[in-house]
């Protein structure tokens, strides 16, 4: 435990720890001690690593507050009442988001955790479990229901406009700077993150049960890897032989080598903290190891009725999606580019700001047209939320979350534990169709 002083507490701010302090933690850090520290007061950090903490506790001097305490894992329990914690986020890596959910549940605690809430049904049903004895909120951190292009889409459908949706089309494209990323770091092992069917499509999964107000029954799909690892990378010329790209001459030119010394974040978040636990977020997205796949197609049957097709590609030349609803009285189509190319010179480059509607506006564009039987087709007005983090959710999640009271919200954007597991459902049942082959009913995975 560190022996830095908290500071002074208000009895009307809600007291919050945040346990995993990577680069996702910014978010947090800044709407705790900045954005929203009228209403909610950061009190804590909880990490393995020291240099990462201290990296969070420098911002949090530059917003004009104190420094918080530091705790490592071990001392987590103790921390919640030392600190006298009323809620915890949690931003660690995804296969432990269980074990200070459940925890900080037990310890009287509310917690606010990161997409995906869990990375398998035997998780999810402690934290349902946990939630269900002790009656704590768990909110889980669906930034995509508050991007206000997402929003008009379900105020669209709920309105009627197409009738009854019989199925849904959804393409989700990942290209080779930010879909590599994942074969970079902690989440190319399936067993940190439940692979992509459960850390990223999680958040599409869930726009569909918010969406149409349904959630799924049966799932049947195909995963592959098929153009990252090692086997795919010497086939196709791709390969380079380092493990990391940090100091291997052999990463020199690669567009795929990411450059963490030139990112001062990345740097003092991964590089600098290197030494502590030896962590590398740099790894060759052509080397050994991975087990998670970069293409998967899968076909849903809700209980509503209606279906969706699904397809997920973490190589692509451009990064955005498609769906399309079908109805009994027209169609809506959605279409959202948010980044036209990848231009190699910059591949290797943080991801960072660039993704989810950050990008300037000539390279981001969403579109939403509306046609209905017998009539042409209109193009429906949409909010300009470019320059926004996930293009604006994450402001209008953070000041629901920590902005003091909540209003009552026609759309029902605020996520709980049985959101999160519901919208886990449908990848769990997808990595089990991928191993055997077969159809998977989501009762035989987690009933609800």
């Amino acid at each position: 435990m560190s022996t830095s002083a908290a500071t002074p507490s208000s009895p009307s701010r809600t007291r919050y720890a945040i346990v995993g302090l990577g680069s996702r933690a910014q978010m947090f850090v800044r709407a705790l001690a900045s954005t929203h520290a009228d209403h909610a007061e950061l009190v804590a950090f909880c990490d393995v690593n020291r240099t990462r903490m201290e990296v969070h506790n420098r911002a949090v001097r530059e917003f004009g507050q104190a420094p918080v305490p530091t705790y490592r894992p071990e001392d987590f329990v103790a921390m919640l009442e030392r600190e006298r914690v009323d809620a915890v986020i949690v931003t660690t890596i995804d296969r432990t988001h269980d074990e200070y959910i459940v925890a900080a549940l037990h310890a009287g605690c509310d917690v606010v955790t990161e997409k995906p809430m869990t990375t398998d049904a035997e998780r999810c049903r402690r934290i349902l479990a946990a939630q269900a004895e002790t009656g704590r909120t768990v909110t889980v951190t669906f930034n995509y229901r508050y991007n206000p292009v997402h929003a008009r889409v379900r105020e669209v459908l709920a309105g009627g406009a197409i009738g009854e949706v019989g199925s849904v089309h959804f393409e989700w494209l990942l290209d080779t700077r930010h879909g590599a990323d994942y074969f970079r770091r902690w989440h190319r092992d399936k067993a940190n993150s439940g692979g992509l069917m459960v850390h990223k499509a999680t958040h599409h999964f869930d726009l569909v049960n918010w969406w149409i107000a349904s959630s799924p029954e049966v799932v049947f799909g195909f995963g592959k890897l098929f153009f990252y690892g090692s086997g795919n990378g010497t086939a196709r010329g791709l390969a380079r032989p380092y493990g990391r790209a940090h100091a291997a001459g052999s990463a020199s030119g690669d567009p795929f080598a990411l450059d963490m010394a030139g990112s001062p974040t990345l740097k003092a978040l991964y590089l600098d903290a290197e030494h502590e636990d030896g962590y590398h977020r740099d790894q060759n997205v052509f080397g050994d190891g991975i087990t998670i796949e970069d293409d998967m197609t899968v076909a849903v049957r809700y209980r509503s009725g209606a279906t969706m097709s699904y397809h997920l590609t973490a190589y692509s030349p451009w990064e955005g999606y498609h769906v399309a609803f079908n109805g009994s009285e027209g169609r809506l189509e959605l279409d959202v580019v948010e980044n036209s190319f990848v231009d190699a010179g910059t591949a290797g480059t943080a991801p960072g700001e660039a993704l989810h509607g950050v990008a300037a506006a000539p390279e981001h564009s969403s579109t939403l047209t509306l046609r209905r039987h017998w009539e042409k087709p209109v193009e429906l007005d949409l909010p300009d939320a470019t320059g926004e983090g996930h293009g604006g959710g994450d402001a209008r999640m953070l000041a629901e979350i920590f902005g003091g009271e909540r209003t009552a919200d026609p759309l029902g954007r605020a996520s709980t534990h049985r959101d999160g597991a519901l919208s886990l459902l449908t990848g769990l049942a997808a990595n089990r169709s991928f191993e055997t082959g077969l159809p998977v009913a989501v009762d035989d995975i987690l009933s609800l």
